[in-house]
């Protein structure tokens, strides 16, 4: 047995967090690491004591394995947690917490290197007869081996890389005349994510699932399963809506994957939590087949433990001590049913670029059957060096109708302002009718997107933020005449207040007479419109022909924000932009950078004579490249360099046509 007084969290976000939140009831101390990206963050502030790890780049910080080795040598940390992501998969990182007589909360260094080569994993869990997927996988495959082996294997198959995961190097191929380029394009984008570029060819599922099962397992040879969760619903292989237990499985089939997770676990005498991951087809549920397996806790584990009532974290923490289970297979009862939904900072509206800011508001849900993990806090900056989860939103009912309606209902009770999210996004996948029947494959997040189209603000949201400044400016008792803004002209008429806001690119005019209390407002020439306004702090109450709504409003440097019953809308002044016809000046278009992020690259030189569709400049936020292009032909002013920081909506290039060339 090995005694763990202080535990040393390394990572950040939700998960941080997450884990502080069970060291606390275990009375364990906890020790948070931060870059300065993260000096004010949540999770910092949830820990006991927190240590600096460097500058906000991850390389720098979070995976630099010397200094957290350091951070937990100073703070006295007997363990360390490595949450997911980051080091938390690096058998390099897990050795050096042994070298240095410190508890890594995770499984065994043999463990992470053989689950870490999907080829070796594969070979390992099929001594297990642990069923695969029909393939080739072998070390140093050429690309005319694996071309050879496509025919027999059978198309379409799935070219995956050896190392790594998040869809990065993975490519469908349906047709033998497609296959030589896409390896091609596979070993280069492998050897650029993960410095590796054996690659290796699987049977494609038809309709897959993707299911995974939770293990756990102790020192002493003792593996149990907690049931299985149904992750299909992802896009661009990244999960976005996670549920237990799987729709798909009758009892029999659950039984038996979950025995072949737990043969997954003993083929590497694997300790602690880990998550074996198959895929199912939707048309053939009783075959399932071995995908990988991840050597840490998931994202998505929120939902076994709603289902089984058993804390995952404090079962790591109790096996790295070298605790026997308590539980044994029959021990392990699934109640209800569970759903997460991941809040990420991303517009869906916009082809789900990555977005940011500072959380200027923030509502998050409460109430029977729902929790939250989350990272978020008042005055969070959001920014581009690290993953866009912010939060994840979980029910748990007594079968998955309530579930579903019960995170319906805490997604429309979730706002987060001065951050532009997926929540609405989230919504409308939710209600879609394949969802809500369980009829899921890895594929229908993909197919349901393109129809999404972010919700246009009603008239009520329009003339709501069109107040919202006017009522502020009101004075709290009646000063006179002179005081007031509400249009009073000598001789008895009243000027009205005008403002010009946009949504969505769309131009919107709102008049306001009156005062808070009895005004009228029109909003783009429309008829006027009683209306009743209260304001208390950020709490804007508006009552419009007798309707009353409330909402929560707060003002950024680009606009406002208001959230309420129908979600959440950015709302900006409307640039008033007078154009001459017939002007001989030049004219100019400008490219914007179209989130936050990182330069990584500027293809052009000021004074460049570029065509339309020229790439000018790259930016990078949050594992995501975007390349910017000039939209029309002309001469480039670029307005960045290589490494500039840069937020959403700054100018990156200014295009300069000639008029007269044009017309010519």
């Amino acid at each position: 047995m090995t005694t763990i007084d202080t535990v040393l969290v390394a990572n950040r976000g939700e998960i941080a967090v997450r884990v502080f939140r069970t060291l606390r009831t275990m009375g364990i101390r906890s020790v948070a690491v931060y870059s300065d990206a993260d000096a004010d963050a949540l999770h910092v502030r949830s820990a006991d004591t927190a240590v600096r790890l460097g500058p906000a780049p991850a390389r720098e910080s979070y995976l630099n394995i010397d200094a957290v080795i350091e951070a937990a040598l100073a703070s006295g940390a007997d363990a360390i947690h490595p949450g997911y992501g980051f080091l938390s998969e690096n058998a390099a990182f897990a050795a050096a917490c042994e070298k240095n007589g410190i508890t890594f909360i995770g499984p065994p260094t043999r463990a992470i290197e053989t689950m870490g080569d999907k080829i070796t994993a594969k070979k390992a869990v099929s001594a297990f007869d642990v069923p695969v997927v029909p393939g080739i996988a072998e070390p140093g495959l050429t690309d005319d081996e694996l071309i050879s082996a496509a025919g027999d294997i059978g198309y379409p198959v799935l070219i995956k890389p050896s190392a790594g995961g998040g869809g990065k190097g993975m490519h469908l191929v349906e047709r033998p005349e497609d296959l030589a380029a896409a390896l091609v394009r596979a070993r280069r984008e492998a050897a650029s994510s993960f410095g590796d570029d054996t690659l290796f060819l699987e049977r494609f599922v038809l309709r897959p699932r993707h299911i995974e099962v939770q293990v756990m397992a102790d020192a002493h040879g003792h593996v149990i399963h907690l049931g299985e969760r149904e992750c299909s619903l992802q896009r661009r292989h990244q999960k976005v809506i996670e549920e237990a237990p799987s729709p798909l499985l009758d009892e029999v089939t659950r039984a038996r994957i979950g025995e072949a997770a737990c043969a997954t676990a003993r083929s590497v005498d694997y300790v602690g939590a880990g998550t074996v991951e198959f895929i199912v087809s939707a048309d053939a549920p009783d075959d399932f087949f071995f995908m990988e397996m991840n050597t840490r806790l998931q994202v998505e584990h929120p939902v076994t433990e709603e289902v089984t009532g058993i804390d995952l974290v404090e079962l790591q923490v109790r096996m790295a001590a070298g605790e026997a289970l308590a539980l044994a297979q029959e021990d392990v009862t699934l109640t209800g049913h569970a759903i997460e939904a991941r809040v990420y900072a991303e517009d869906p509206g916009h082809g789900f670029l990555p977005t940011g800011g500072r959380v200027i508001g923030l509502h998050e849900p409460e109430g029977t059957g729902v929790r939250v993990d989350s990272s978020l806090a008042p005055d969070t900056v959001v920014g581009s060096d690290y993953d866009p989860m912010l939060a994840k939103v979980i029910a748990h009912g007594r079968d998955r109708a309530e579930a579903l309606r019960i995170l319906r209902r805490a997604l429309g009770e979730t706002a987060v302002l001065g951050v532009g999210t997926n929540i609405d996004f989230l919504s409308y996948l939710l209600a879609d009718p394949d969802v809500a029947a369980g009829r899921l494959d890895t594929g229908l997040l993909d197919r349901v997107a393109p129809d999404y189209a972010a919700p246009v603000a009603t008239d009520e949201v329009i003339a709501a933020a069109a107040v919202f400044d006017w009522c502020a400016a009101w004075p709290a008792q009646d000063a006179g005449a002179w005081t007031v803004p509400n249009g009073w002209r000598l001789g008895g008429r009243s000027a009205s207040t005008t403002v010009v806001v946009e949504d969505a690119g769309r131009r919107r005019t709102v008049s306001v007479t009156g005062s808070p209390g009895d005004a009228a407002v029109t909003v783009d020439g429309e008829d006027a419109r009683s209306l009743s306004v209260t304001l208390d702090g950020a709490t804007l109450v508006v009552a419009i022909d007798g309707r009353r709504t409330t909402y929560t409003a707060a003002r950024d440097a680009d606009g406002l924000w208001l959230a309420g019953s129908g979600g959440v809308w950015h709302l900006r002044p409307a640039a008033e932009i007078d154009l001459v016809a017939g002007s001989e000046t030049e004219l100019e278009d400008t490219v914007r950078s179209p989130m936050p992020g990182t330069v990584i690259a500027v293809e052009v030189a000021n004074g460049d004579t570029v065509t339309a569709g020229t790439v000018l400049v790259v930016v990078e936020a949050m594992k995501m490249e975007h390349a910017l292009t000039a939209p029309a032909d002309g001469t480039v002013e670029v307005t960045v360099a290589t490494g500039d920081q840069v937020a959403v909506n700054q100018v990156l290039a200014r295009m300069t046509t000639d008029p007269k060339e044009d017309a010519a």
